[in-house]
């Protein structure tokens, strides 16, 4: 997003097919398989740029502004990242102006149907289960803590600590939130796949 992608098109892909041949299909369709330069070339051109990622069976297509034969052949399906976020596994990924400026960033959110589940599960939950138990139901919470998911979390916290005020029990301590993201590598090879080892 803060290179412009703020097109996409998302889908998945149905269990009779294979996932990598609907990789090369629409690599091969957008000509997404080009180098830098040739991109650069065509964003001089007002062209537009597109990427596209696939998770298991999951895929989006994502576009900059420009002119591309992405947009006339997926012209039905096509959102604005900036006006309809990209839900998965959970997620809803959006997109906002930074604070401080009119630059435009990713912003990831516990999309609000699971956020409302969450919530109440924690709620119906919050008067019967100790302080230990509540600590670690937050800290289970599947969800990696952007910033917008640590203000969810601490919504969740405060529902959980008003119904434990009212009923005269110990409140659970802030400290009980996840604060640190795991660091992952999203296009690392893993050391398993680079071996003969099954396990």
């Amino acid at each position: 997003m803060a290179n412009g992608y703020y097109f996409y098109v998302a889908g998945r892909i149905p269990s009779r097919k294979e996932p990598a041949k609907t990789d090369e299909k629409i690599i091969l369709q957008y000509g997404i398989a080009m180098s830098k330069w040739a991109r650069a070339r065509r964003k001089a051109a007002g062209e537009a740029k597109v990427q596209y990622l696939r998770f298991d069976r999951f895929y989006a297509i994502l576009a900059t502004h420009g002119e591309h034969p992405f947009f006339a052949a997926e012209a039905k399906q096509i959102r604005d990242i900036r006006k309809h976020p990209l839900h998965f596994m959970g997620y809803s990924i959006g997109c906002r102006r930074c604070r401080h400026g009119r630059r435009l960033h990713a912003s990831v959110r516990i999309n609000r149907e699971r956020f409302h589940e969450l919530k109440a599960w924690l709620e119906r939950i919050a008067v019967h289960a100790s302080v230990e138990e509540l600590w670690g139901e937050l800290r289970a919470v599947p969800f990696e803590p952007y910033a917008p998911i640590r203000d969810q979390l601490r919504s969740m916290l405060r529902t959980i600590n008003r119904r434990r005020k009212v009923a005269g029990l110990e409140l659970v301590p802030p400290e009980s939130i996840r604060v640190r993201r795991a660091q992952l590598r999203p296009f690392a090879v893993s050391y398993d796949a680079l071996t003969d080892d099954p396990n």
